[in-house]
């Protein structure tokens, strides 16, 4: 796949629990993004965040959260990214998603 050189990155907000149909949602979204071919993804874990509910998530051991943020990064064309997002929508019933766009410097396999 050719990746033009100005592309988006599309960054998904998620917590560590959250769920679809017994899935954990994050893997969920990694493998709906490889149905529909993007580009590529990476799951990032947070070790602390908070979201609108204010309630702190941390790593720390004396307040040990089993709900660690989690941040999806998308990347492809805005095209594309917009048809994944009509597509994950209604499934996530918390979090936040931001667009932005990306200069793509290189997208390429090892050999």
């Amino acid at each position: 796949m050719e990746l033009l050189q100005e592309g988006y990155l599309l960054r998904i907000f998620i917590g560590e629990s959250d769920k679809k149909d017994g899935k954990l949602l994050y893997e969920w979204l990694v493998l709906q993004a490889k149905a529909m071919e993007l580009a590529g993804t990476t799951v990032l874990r947070g070790v602390m965040g908070f979201g609108p509910t204010s309630r702190i998530h941390t790593s720390k051991i004396l307040r040990l959260s089993q709900d660690l943020p989690i941040i999806v990064e998308v990347v492809d064309t805005r095209d594309r990214l917009e048809k994944y997002l009509e597509a994950i929508d209604a499934v996530i019933e918390g979090g936040m998603a931001t667009l932005e766009k990306a200069q793509v410097r290189f997208y390429r396999k090892k050999v």
